[in-house]
């Protein structure tokens, strides 16, 4: 049973940080690509940042220089660190796992990130 165990989310001031962690289980870690996406109240899910196998990471331009996304394969583990939180930023954060040529694409449940004073 593949389970993706998001935490890390929470209110955080304009300014902020938080650091994201996805455990996840029941895959092989280290051959699949590992993303983050957010959806915002109204809005569709949107890509926020992938990093792949290889480690070579990938992010949206909304969050270029403010975020950084990293994995430990040893702990089947990816992380989304998020500086200069903005209100905009406020979503549900999901994790993503996708095996490259495969139909194995697995999310976990989401956690709430909300930017406020």
């Amino acid at each position: 049973q593949v389970q993706l165990v998001e935490s890390g989310g929470g209110l955080v001031q304009p300014g902020g940080s938080l650091r994201l962690s996805c455990a996840a289980s029941g895959i092989t870690f280290s051959i699949y690509n590992m993303g983050w996406y957010r959806q915002a109240p109204g809005k569709q899910r949107e890509l926020v940042a992938v990093i792949t196998r290889d480690g070579s990471t990938n992010y949206a331009d909304f969050v270029k220089g403010r975020f950084t996304i990293s994995r430990d394969n040893a702990k089947n583990t990816v992380y989304l660190q998020m500086n200069g939180l903005k209100p905009e930023d406020t979503a549900v954060y999901y994790c993503n796992a996708r095996r490259p040529y495969s139909r194995n694409d697995y999310w976990g449940q989401g956690t709430q990130v909300t930017v406020s004073s």
